[in-house]
């Protein structure tokens, strides 16, 4: 949880414990970025202009309470950015390769400890067939665990398009399973 006195203190003008709120807010942002985007380096650089774009407007955010969904939000409207230039570039497809190593993560009975990169690629591979707003809600509610009110509070999108988006979004990456395993 982040001290929301570092969080009141920062949107009052008192930028010295910026560095703590980016420690603090940097391993959520990463998580989320790492999921949407499936490479490690790029989610990086999407936490670093997250970061950037916090110090630059902290002090728009409404309250101390809110800041967690306002950096999601940032996070997500990043991804969706480098979304769109990936996008432009040819379609990577999965080998065989990459089909085993998530059949056999899905398949064990023990959960591995699966390295940034493999976990990454898992998420990626599974995902890429969605749309970014359905990534968005995946990534959101299955992996980040947040709630239909966050997401939608972190989208934009109503509570019934957050529902929809998610419910399209499960049912392709089970075919996408189904077809693979």
């Amino acid at each position: 949880m982040i001290d929301p006195g570092l969080i009141e203190e920062c949107r009052n003008g008192d930028m010295r414990n910026f560095r703590e709120l980016v420690r603090e807010t940097s391993p959520l942002a990463f998580s989320a970025a790492l999921r949407m985007l499936g490479d490690e380096e790029q989610a990086k650089d999407v936490v670093q202009e997250t970061m950037i774009t916090a110090w630059e407007k902290i002090r728009t955010i409404r309250s101390a309470e809110s800041y967690r969904t306002w950096v999601y939000k940032i996070v997500i409207n990043k991804c969706y950015d480098q979304l769109r230039r990936m996008k432009k570039k040819p379609e990577k497809r999965a080998d065989e390769q990459t089909w085993a190593l998530i059949s056999n993560h899905i398949s064990s009975d023990q959960p591995s400890e699966l390295e940034n990169r493999e976990t990454a690629l898992i998420i990626n591979m599974l995902t890429e067939k969605l749309s970014p707003k359905q990534k968005a809600v995946f990534v959101l509610g299955e992996l980040e665990e947040m709630t239909h009110e966050e997401i939608s509070s972190i989208t934009g999108m109503s509570r019934v398009n957050v529902k929809a988006n998610l419910h399209h979004a499960r049912k392709r990456i089970g075919e996408m399973i189904k077809k693979y395993i």
